[in-house]
């Protein structure tokens, strides 16, 4: 089978199944000028923002397209070989009723590799109808580096950004178009801290009193939130199977829930420049989002943070597993309705619960293969991001720590237990198998797990007490929580020796 490209869907020779409605952009898209600048190639910004962006050209809205900067490693060439284009497959139950739907998308124009072709995106910075800025750099990626945003390329987003915005300033200078940026990293204030790390790169390179002015009056910051179930390319059966029923080989195509929602801290001043959000009742422009940040942070990815290692050491893969296995179907549910949703503040129950049910029914969707090993990227800063604050607020509330976040906690130091390492790659082991540990503080839980090899009540309760007292790591110490550390201990304790099935 041939990749899909232009040709292919221009000529409308796209698909073998003739009841496949599949919707396809018309060669108009394609000549759509660059409006968007994003930086990040994952699932989650193709599922959600670029497909909000892509129905807008289709309803003849927005007509603009993505320039997108992949900043990791690793080349573009899938992208070069599709002309940007990609398969989304929308699949889950609406009220009820089984649907799937495939949707070629066609926003992005180009892929652009920071390493290989920085020049090029920084002369982007030109481009008068170039209003908006999307990323979705991982959580860890709102961070700011010391270094010189000058270099070809800087390391760290917020560097790039400032020196993509001081290349624009210096272009267009008070003409400038206004810019606005949509940071979608799912941490507490995106906006706010991408504005004030920009600012400190720009006064400690003295860029000037005028580039602060006009960073002022030119670029708005806009907080956002984006909910939406992305996953990227299912297991080579199931892939083959889809290709075979679309006509061809898309290595880009990505699987989806129905539900979707974008939610973007703006002015009506935001609202003229996102026309993309026109006759789209799934993004909300509103001043203030605090409510959908929170909802969502705490009950769809507090809930996966603090479950997932438990049902990925019990030996299930998906979430969808998780859902059919009973007993990791109650933890689910009763860490969501019992210790998640009473803690969330200045809020209607009734909606909550209500949203709380919706996520456990999301989950059950039985066309999406969500893997848990995917969702432990990066855990320690998710577990501080989208969990202590619940633990908090519950010990504050309760007066006692909630004995599943407590369980949940020691399946995750569990998860953390580094046995190896192969390069820059670290490994814990289950099972006689070995898994990836992907978290920035896997060298730090490597060096603490020496110690306590063979582990002892003893020595489980000195690592438990040295983790939850690590403030670098929680921004607080947990160990002043009545009861955690022997609590935290007894479980971690429990999942080492004991079956997992009856710790659960």
């Amino acid at each position: 089978m041939p990749l899909l490209h232009q040709q292919l869907i221009t000529s409308h020779q796209y698909t073998s199944d003739a009841s496949l409605k599949l919707a396809v952009p018309s060669s108009a898209h394609f000549q759509y000028p660059e409006k968007v600048l994003q930086f990040g190639t994952g699932v989650l910004l193709r599922g959600l923002p670029d497909y909000f962006i892509d129905q807008a050209n289709k309803k003849g809205h927005f007509k603009g397209r993505i320039l997108v900067v992949k900043s990791t490693s690793g080349d573009t060439q899938s992208f070069d070989q599709q002309d940007g284009l990609y398969t989304l497959v929308v699949r889950g139950l609406e009220e009820g009723i089984a649907t799937e739907k495939y949707i070629v998308n066609s926003a992005i124009s180009r892929v652009l590799s920071a390493q290989q072709a920085w020049k090029e995106i920084i002369a982007s910075a030109s481009n008068e109808v170039l209003q908006v800025v999307i990323s979705n750099t991982t959580e860890v990626g709102i961070q700011y580096v010391e270094e010189d945003i000058f270099q070809t390329p800087p390391t760290s987003y917020p560097a790039k950004l400032t020196a993509w915005l001081y290349a624009r300033y210096q272009h267009f200078k008070n003409d400038s178009p206004h810019t606005v940026i949509i940071p979608t990293e799912l941490i507490p204030n995106n906006a706010g801290q991408l504005q004030s790390f920009v600012k400190k790169h720009s006064t400690r390179h003295q860029l000037g009193e005028d580039f602060g002015k006009w960073l002022d009056e030119k670029v708005t910051f806009c907080g956002s939130l984006v909910d939406r179930i992305v996953t990227g390319l299912p297991e080579t059966q199931e892939a083959e199977e889809m290709y075979k029923k679309l006509g061809f080989e898309d290595k880009l195509l990505a699987v989806t829930e129905p539900y979707k929602l974008w939610a973007i801290e703006g002015s009506d001043k935001v609202k003229e420049i996102l026309t993309f959000a026109l006759e789209q009742p799934d993004i909300i422009i509103t001043p203030d989002i605090t409510y959908y940040r929170e909802r969502k942070l705490r009950i769809l990815n507090g809930s996966h943070t603090i479950s997932v290692p438990l049902g990925f050491i019990s030996g299930l893969d998906t979430v969808l597993d998780c859902m059919k296995d009973e007993q990791m179907s109650r933890f689910f549910t009763e860490v969501i309705h019992q210790e998640i949703v009473p803690t969330i503040p200045q809020a209607d129950l009734t909606d909550l619960s209500a949203f709380a049910d919706d996520i456990l029914n999301r989950y059950r969707n039985p066309y999406l293969v969500h893997k848990l090993i995917n969702i432990t990227l990066q855990s320690t800063s998710k577990m501080r991001m989208r969990n202590v604050p619940t633990l908090l607020r519950y010990v504050a509330k309760e007066g006692k720590i909630p004995e599943k976040m407590a369980l949940g906690f020691a399946a995750y130091l569990f998860f953390m237990r580094v046995t190896h390492q192969e390069g820059d790659q670290f490994y814990g082991m289950l099972r006689d198998q070995a898994y990836p540990i992907n978290d920035d503080q896997a060298a730090y839980f490597h060096s603490l797990w020496q110690k306590i090899n063979p582990p002892s009540p003893n020595t489980l309760e000195k690592y438990v007490r040295e983790v939850s007292s690590n403030q670098t790591l929680w921004e607080t110490d947990l160990t002043q929580l009545p009861q955690f550390v022997s609590t935290v201990t007894k479980h971690l304790e429990a999942l080492l020796k004991k079956s997992l099935k009856s710790t659960v």
